[in-house]
């Protein structure tokens, strides 16, 4: 089963990336590329136009092949905010959360509620778990799944390179299917 292209909890609103989202998705990156950086390994180096471009139509055929399902995170007048999506990496009926915000708008919940959104969609959908990864120095990134209820499961080498300011060690989150 394929997740909705749009989720709203009345406050937050997903939607699934458009190509036409480039300009916008390239501006909202660039302006918060220090708040990105540090975590964030696609923007430790900087971000172009070109960037946006590739991860657009990197996520249309993700969502094609139901490998990964982005989403903008956007305001009602569609201002782009910032990302999240749900990835299918980890494998097993299992799908992991991943999520960014720009900075202007850090720190009101709004990723908190995307991740709600996700967790919700991934279960509709039959996953039997949604786990989250981040960076053992990101605490920030690390309220989200303590918020939601999820149980921290360890941690482990990250997979991926990380931003500026990583660790290179992942902490683990895991909620299970009710």
């Amino acid at each position: 089963m394929e997740p909705e292209p749009e989720l709203s909890d009345g406050a937050v609103r997903l939607r699934r990336w458009r190509p036409d989202d480039a300009a916008a998705l390239y501006h909202a990156v660039h302006d918060s590329l220090d708040h990105l950086a540090p975590f964030m390994p696609w923007a430790a180096a900087g971000y172009s136009e070109a960037d946006s471009v590739e991860f657009l139509t990197k996520t249309q055929q993700e969502w094609r092949d139901g490998v990964a399902y982005d989403y903008a995170n956007v305001t009602e007048d569609d201002e782009i905010l910032g990302a999240c999506g749900l990835m299918s990496r980890i494998g097993n009926g299992g799908l992991e959360i991943g999520y960014w915000i720009g900075k202007p708008y850090a720190g009101r919940g709004l990723v908190t509620r995307a991740a709600a959104l996700l967790t919700a969609e991934a279960f509709r959908i039959g996953a039997n778990r949604v786990e989250i990864r981040h960076d053992e120095a990101n605490e920030r990134s690390g309220l989200i799944p303590r918020r939601l209820g999820f149980t921290r499961v360890g941690g482990a080498p990250a997979e991926l390179p990380g931003g500026t300011a990583s660790t290179g060690v992942h902490v683990h989150w895991r909620l299970d299917a009710p």
